[in-house]
């Protein structure tokens, strides 16, 4: 697929999305969350981004819903959706749904919708999904205890690209080699030439070092994974408590994860935590070993009578020597003594192995007052610490990067199963909240909707009253003020965005005629002014040319008489119905003046009525469902047949009279 071909992505969005490592892939799959880690791509906009490659993909020009209020039928379907999802990203990948009038296209989310209808909304698998994100791309990651190195400046600029985490260095010779050596902990040489290079510390002659960054940078790996954590465990979650076949084996997954800590650092390695705490507590360690030497010294001089005849205390002064050279004298086992144990805490402390021989020189033989440590020699076994440490710690790395790199594509897939089951779980919530049922998508024009309630009411659902009702054709609906004319007109609406989404619609059965359009036009708030009034005669008159059989449109009007004054807007309503019923549209307008659109009309129309059955204690009772070529009673004559039957006057049977 041509990225710039994709309605809604010019150059710039192109070339962010060629950084997804399969951008054609997440377009054709609608893959919200991929797309939205091109840079500089919203999770918002790489809806919008998968919704023009899916059209393009099915040739759909789209712009089904025509008008405001048909789009915000729409929007008001969305939202009900998007109200059942757990996570973010399945409330954007559901804007990836729109109504459309390409057949191709509803039978693919219809095909999704029955999948997604047959899941078990369970309470403990949407609880799962709390914890469920999009994996996200660390992009901080830095490694300063190793670098790579070089002779070649094309090889220089190629592994800066590859492997930008780590420092890359231009060396000409051994020498310089060796410099690096002492400057890192790791160097790894990337040219042939330096293979049998005798050089001091971890040097390692790799070639193909750039082919696998993740050898070199085993961080990349687990930054990634520790930074998603917790993502990629809640997925395994959900894929337990739902029952879904995982990619992988989620243990051995999940005992991996357990390996690394918040920063990426491997964990559970007794060696490691054993340099690492002989790295931290040298200090400690050394001071304490000094302090039990001082003491022990101290004690065995306080316990200790020395006597120095005249003549050796004459002669040490003479030789200039000082306590030095009594403690070599008198003590000089006491001192030996004192240094061992001091030597023996170092040892013992920091659990020393390789580095015994180095931490045993920090106390030196000759006898000194106090004990004292020798600098060097502690800065030289903090150096062989670190090193060992971090030799140990990218050895480690190394082994759990690879474990984890060949997981990497099946924690992906893991949690974009998890996050595209909360997509699914939403539509069956859906569905079983509005006790919904997959609508019938014919060729033929027309609706028939049976058992319809409307989840659009501000009441709860339990207690909307069902609707049946079916047109053919174009239809005047009648009926009495608060009948429901418009709350009708709502719900064929949203049967029909539904429909042509490939959803699943409130009702009991469903037949909807698939049209290329839908147009609904509200209720005007008053009387438009001249230029108003013309520019809604041309809408309709563009409507009503635009209209063929092979684009098929639903046109829906509530109450048009509003726009002028009555008997002009009879006229006018008969001809726009005259002209629609010639193109063999269907249509439904609501109109008070329905006798006089008939009246006006010159080819016979059909008029359907929300019948009023009556006044209960003052309280209009209405039958919700229109009565096919009925016109509606008005709410003045069934008051003025309340009056008559209860035979107050003979003044209202000569009024009932008149509405005959």
């Amino acid at each position: 697929m041509e990225l710039e071909s994709v309605p809604g992505v010019g150059a710039k969005t192109a070339a962010a999305l060629r950084e997804l490592d399969d951008p054609e892939r997440a377009l054709a799959e609608g893959d919200v969350a991929a797309l939205a880690r091109a840079p500089g791509v919203s999770e918002g906009r790489a809806a919008r981004i998968a919704r023009g490659a899916i059209r393009a993909d099915h040739g759909d020009p789209g712009g089904f819903a025509a008008t405001p209020r048909a789009s915000e039928v729409f929007e008001d379907a969305l939202g009900l959706l998007q109200e059942r999802t757990v996570t973010d990203y399945a409330a954007r990948r559901l804007e990836t749904l729109y109504p459309s009038g390409v057949r191709s296209r509803i039978e693919e989310v219809r095909a999704f919708s029955e999948r997604a209808m047959a899941r078990d909304p369970d309470a403990d698998v949407r609880e799962a999904l709390t914890g469920v994100e999009p994996l996200a791309e660390p992009g901080d990651v830095r490694v300063r205890d190793r670098c790579l190195a070089t002779s070649d400046a094309e090889r220089y600029a190629e592994a800066q690209e590859a492997v930008p985490e780590v420092s890359v260095e231009v060396v000409d010779d051994a020498r310089q080699l060796a410099e690096l050596a002492r400057s890192y902990s790791t160097v790894v040489a990337l040219d042939e030439a330096f293979a049998g290079v005798d050089v001091e510390g971890d040097v390692r002659v790799e070639p193909d070092a750039l082919d696998e960054p993740a050898s070199v940078v085993p961080e990349r790996v687990l930054t990634f994974f520790a930074r998603n954590r917790d993502r990629v465990r809640a997925a395994a979650e959900v894929h337990r408590v739902a029952g879904l076949d995982a990619p992988c084996d989620l243990d051995a997954l999940l005992a991996a994860l357990d390996r690394l800590d918040d920063d990426g650092e491997v964990r559970g390695d007794e060696e490691l935590d054993r340099l690492a705490t002989a790295v931290d507590d040298l200090d400690a360690a050394v001071s304490t070993a000094e302090s039990a030497a001082n003491d022990h010294l101290r004690d065995a001089i306080e316990e200790r009578d020395v006597t120095i005849e005249g003549t050796d205390l004459l002669s040490l002064v003479e030789r200039g020597a000082g306590v030095d050279s009594l403690l070599e004298r008198e003590l000089a086992d006491e001192y030996a003594a004192a240094v061992e144990k001091a030597r023996d805490h170092l040892v013992d402390a920091l659990r020393l192995r390789d580095t015994e021989a180095t931490a045993r020189r920090a106390f030196p033989d000759e006898p000194t007052y106090p004990v004292e440590r020798n600098e060097d020699v502690v800065s030289r076994l903090r150096e062989e610490l670190t090193a060992a440490r971090d030799r140990r710690a990218t050895r480690q790395k190394r082994a759990l990067a690879d474990e984890l790199a060949g997981l990497r594509d099946d924690a992906e897939e893991l949690v974009t199963g998890a996050l595209d089951l909360d997509v699914e779980l939403a539509v069956a919530r859906f569905a079983d909240d509005f006790d919904c049922t997959m609508p019938e998508v014919t060729e033929e024009g027309g609706f028939d909707i049976r058992g319809s309630r409307s989840p659009l009411l501000d009441v709860p659902f339990e207690d909307v009253e069902p609707v049946d009702y079916g047109v053919e054709g174009v239809t005047v609906l009648s009926g009495v003020n608060s009948g429901g004319k418009t709350s009708t007109l709502d719900l064929v609406a949203l049967v029909t965005v539904l429909a042509h989404m490939g959803l699943p619609v409130p009702a009991d059965s469903a037949r909807v005629g698939r049209v290329s359009e839908l147009h609904y036009h509200a209720k005007t708030q008053g009387t438009l002014d001249a230029g108003a009034f013309e520019s809604t005669l041309r809408e309709f008159g563009e409507l009503v040319t635009d209209v063929t059989a092979d684009r098929p449109v639903l046109v829906l009007v509530d109450e048009l008489e509003s726009i002028t004054e009555p008997g002009a807007a009879a006229t006018i309503v008969a001809g726009i119905l005259e002209s629609l019923a010639d193109r063999q549209a269907t249509g439904v307008f609501v109109s008070h003046l329905a006798e006089d659109v008939l009246a006006a009309a010159d080819a016979d129309l059909s008029v359907d009525g929300i019948q009023a059955e009556g006044l209960v204690d003052g309280e209009l009772r209405v039958n919700r469902s229109p009565v096919k070529g009925k016109l509606a009673r008005s709410t003045p004559e069934l008051i003025v047949e309340k009056l008559a039957d209860d035979g107050e006057a003979e003044f209202y049977d000569d009024l009932l009279a008149k509405f005959e």
